[in-house]
């Protein structure tokens, strides 16, 4: 089992990552705002559906790495790594524009499902934010991997999940307060940036 102290973690950092207004939360802002609450919502579900199968690719794909290789698993978490830094140094770097990511016709609450579900399934950055993050909180030492992995998912994807819902409940006025504060999505993409850099540079450097 996942000792205390690294759940503790992981909840820390995962909570910054789901609440801060990215691009997940912009896009069930968007659904929210032009087609009501419940399509909000329903395409919050959609993302996590996803994110279910996302983590369901890590867990099986990691666990046979680790099965396989501790030499392999070691090479997937300094590429991770490598990866999380290249995030960080993108959001950082890279201007948003609230406006334009708002922008979304108006659609029926199940096609608001199906594309949150399709658009999480087929981007690769989803695939490889997990494969990339999930491996710096798990340790051999505390268990199967498997169940640890599948853990770590299963959380990331009920508090995204709840997240959403937050944020389509309250579509509207959060819509309205991001579009007159466009610094908003300028520093939370820094904020977002930095905490990708900072587990980053945790993972290259984490003993096994």
């Amino acid at each position: 089992m996942i000792d205390q102290a690294t759940l503790l973690t992981y909840l820390a950092v995962l909570t910054g990552f789901v609440f801060l207004p990215g691009p997940a939360v912009l896009l069930t802002l968007a659904r929210s705002a032009s087609s009501g609450p419940r399509a909000g919502i329903a395409t919050g579900l959609g993302i996590a559906t996803g994110d279910m199968a996302h983590t369901a690719m890590a867990v099986f794909g990691l666990s046979a790495i680790l099965a396989a290789s501790a030499l392999l698993f070691t090479i997937i978490k300094y590429a991770g790594a490598a990866y999380l830094i290249y995030l960080g140094i993108r959001a950082i770097c890279e201007k948003t524009e609230i406006g334009s990511l708002i922008q979304t016709p108006r659609i029926s609450i199940a096609q608001a499902y199906r594309q949150a579900v399709v658009a999480e399934l087929l981007n690769p950055k989803s695939a490889l934010f997990f494969l990339a993050f999930l491996p710096q909180f798990v340790h051999p030492g505390n268990g199967a991997v498997p169940m640890q992995l599948a853990l770590l998912g299963f959380l990331f994807v009920l508090l995204g999940a709840v997240s959403s819902t937050a944020y389509a409940l309250a579509g509207g006025s959060i819509r309205h307060f991001l579009r007159r504060n466009a610094f908003v999505a300028r520093w939370q993409g820094k904020v977002v940036g930095g905490i990708y850099c900072a587990l980053g540079i945790r993972l290259a450097l984490q003993e096994r």
